[in-house]
């Protein structure tokens, strides 16, 4: 079964104009294509200025099933003073490593709109060697 995915679209007379106006609009345009299912859930990017955050969610319960922040306790006193990249690494390697403890060792990648580069890829990267697929 194959569950409708409801994203709140952006109303626009023309073109989206800001900045994260675009990117919600791209990452509307990929959650049409990716759908986190039970065999390989959704691997979820969110970055601000200052923070990195990445769920695991089951698109078809709609349920989060490993999730990991910068913001987390067990992470906050190491990332301090380090660079973002290295913050996201991070990042990847602890949501790796609580994404395998949930059973999870297949995902598919949803970069939220956000370039494949920096922070993303660094997450992205440190994931995969923590022993995610995707």
């Amino acid at each position: 079964m194959v569950r409708a995915v409801r994203l709140q679209a952006l109303r626009f007379k023309g073109k989206a104009k800001t900045a994260r106006a675009k990117r919600v609009v791209r990452h509307i345009r990929v959650r049409r294509k990716i759908n986190g299912v039970p065999e390989r859930p959704r691997m979820a990017v969110f970055r601000s200025s200052q923070h990195i955050s990445v769920q695991v969610i089951d698109d078809s319960i709609g349920h989060t099933l490993a999730s990991a922040s910068d913001m987390d306790a067990e992470l906050r006193a190491q990332c301090q003073g380090k660079p973002k990249t290295e913050v996201a690494r991070m990042v990847g390697a602890v949501a790796a490593s609580r994404s395998k403890a949930a059973g999870v060792t297949r995902v598919v990648f949803d970069r939220g709109g956000y370039a494949y580069h920096g922070r993303v890829q660094a997450l992205a990267e440190a994931a995969r060697e923590g022993g995610l697929e995707f």
